[in-house]
């Protein structure tokens, strides 16, 4: 049985909602009904900052992990962490996962700030998980939150946590990404 890890911060926790809700459990139900006998391990956290994550890591790769789906960064824009501390910060999970589980495939999931903050600092930030997917050879969701950000009806009232159909849409967007690299191992 093959392991699907994802590793990231409210968003991949499903924070405010039944775990059953969270996209990683989406995910879990489109493994079953497509006829794949993976199971996905939610390692999401609240708050999580790609410092934090990377602090975490370690104790995730002890097991083994087939996929890795790497969905941080959402907190380091909140919080207006440097693009290039929260770049460091992801290359480094990266090296990691590459160095303890080299036959891994890594998802690599793309935030982006809201073209409503003016400055440099946004286009940045979208930049650095491009650029990381290309460095590092991995796949690619280039925004996460595509459709579900801004969108009052898809948000809990906090205006920024996905509802129950916003969390549809991040796993319709991880899954387009996923089934192509399970489509690849057949």
């Amino acid at each position: 049985m093959k392991t699907i890890l994802f590793f990231g911060d409210s968003l991949t926790a499903g924070y405010g909602l039944p775990t059953a809700q969270a996209y990683p459990a989406l995910i879990q139900q489109k493994l079953k009904e497509a006829g794949y006998d993976h199971t996905v391990i939610n390692a999401g956290i609240s708050g999580d900052t790609t410092s934090s994550g990377l602090y975490r890591v370690d104790r995730w790769l002890a097991g083994q992990i087939d996929f890795f789906v790497l969905a941080l960064g959402a907190n380091d824009g909140l919080r207006g962490i440097p693009a290039r501390e929260t770049s460091q910060n992801l290359q480094q999970i990266i090296d990691k996962v590459k160095h303890k589980h080299p036959e891994a495939h890594i998802i690599l999931s793309g935030m982006e700030i809201p073209d409503i903050v003016p400055g440099r600092y946004a286009a940045e930030f979208r930049k650095l998980f491009r650029e990381l997917a290309i460095k590092n050879n991995v796949a690619f969701v280039p925004f996460l939150l595509e459709g579900v950000a801004g969108m009052r009806h898809l948000n809990l009232p906090d205006g920024v946590h996905p509802n129950a159909e916003g969390q549809k849409l991040l796993a319709r967007h991880t899954w387009t990404v996923l089934e192509g690299l399970l489509k690849e191992e057949l």
